[in-house]
C-alpha cells in the first residue's frame, strides 16, 4: 500500500530480528572488501536465494540501515554501520569468552557465538568484556569494536594478494568454517605467524609460503583459502626457532 510504513521503520535497537542482524553483519563484512555489496554476493554469504535478499535489502533501505542503488549495490548508512558493529562486538566478545574462560577451541567458538549473540543481554556482554579486561581482538585475530562503535583501522590484505618474495604476518583468519580452521591450525597458519611468500600461482592458482619461524616448513595454500587469511607486510627481521622446535610438515 502506498505510504505504508516499513515493517522495520522506527524499530528500537533491541527489537531487530535475528535475520536483520545477520544481514547487517554480512553487509559490513562484505563492505570491508572495498566495494558496494551486490545482491548475488550477499545471497552467497547468507546462503539465501537472490530474490529474498533483494526484498530484505529494500526493507533495510526503507528503514534507513542501507543505501541501495539498482545495479550499484548496497552500503550501510551510519545507523546501519552502528548496528552492525554492535552485533559484531557481541559476537567477538562471546567468542573470546568461550575460548579464554570456558576452554572452547578456536574452531568451535564461531557457531556457539552465532547462537548466543542474538539472545545475550547487553549487560551480560559487557560483564564478559570486563571479566576479560576488554580484549582488543578475538581468537581468530579480528579486532573487537568498542562499546562506542569504533573499530581498529588496519591496512590488511589477503594472502591471495601478497606479493611474491614479501615477508608477511598473519593478522586474522575468517572464522565461519570449523573444518577450514582446523586445516589452518594443523599447518601452522595462525594469527601472529610470519610467512615468506615463495610463489603466487598464475590465474588464481595456489600460493606457496614458507613459515618464517619454522625453518624448512613449506605450505601450499589454495586461492580460496588464501582469500580467507588476512595479512600485513612486515619489515621486522626473521625470528627462526631451533630445528628441534620446528613445526612438523
Amino acid at each position: 500500500m502506498a505510504g505504508a510504513a516499513s515493517p522495520l521503520s522506527g524499530m528500537p535497537r533491541r527489537s531487530l530480528s535475528r535475520s536483520v542482524e545477520d544481514y547487517l553483519k554480512a553487509i559490513y563484512s562484505l563492505e570491508e572488501q572495498g566495494d558496494a555489496v551486490s545482491t548475488s554476493g550477499l545471497a552467497e554469504a547468507l546462503e539465501l536465494q537472490p530474490g529474498s535478499v533483494s526484498g530484505m535489502v529494500k526493507r533495510l533501505a526503507e528503514a534507513g540501515y542501507v543505501e541501495h542503488e539498482r545495479y550499484r549495490g548496497a552500503r550501510l548508512t551510519q545507523e546501519g554501520r552502528r548496528e552492525a558493529l554492535r552485533i559484531i562486538r557481541r559476537h567477538r566478545i562471546l567468542e573470546t569468552y568461550l575460548s579464554e574462560r570456558l576452554g572452547f577451541s578456536w574452531d568451535d567458538v564461531h557457531e556457539e557465538a552465532e547462537r548466543l549473540e542474538h539472545a545475550a543481554s547487553d549487560r551480560l556482554i559487557e560483564s564478559m568484556a570486563a571479566a576479560l579486561e576488554y580484549p582488543s581482538h578475538d581468537p581468530h585475530g579480528a579486532p573487537i569494536p568498542t562499546r562506542g562503535g569504533t573499530v581498529e583501522p588496519n591496512s590488511w590484505t589477503t594472502l591471495a594478494q601478497a606479493e611474491t618474495g614479501s615477508r608477511i604476518r598473519i593478522r586474522a583468519v575468517q572464522d565461519d568454517d570449523s573444518d577450514r580452521l582446523r586445516y589452518m591450525e594443523a599447518r601452522g597458519l595462525l594469527p601472529g605467524v610470519f610467512l615468506i611468500v615463495e610463489r603466487q600461482g598464475p590465474f588464481n592458482g595456489p600460493v606457496t609460503v614458507r613459515l618464517d619461524t619454522f625453518p624448512g616448513t613449506i605450505q601450499t595454500v589454495g586461492h580460496e583459502l588464501a582469500r580467507k587469511i588476512l595479512v600485513e607486510t612486515s619489515d621486522a627481521p626473521p625470528t627462526t626457532l631451533p630445528a628441534s622446535e620446528a613445526a612438523p610438515d
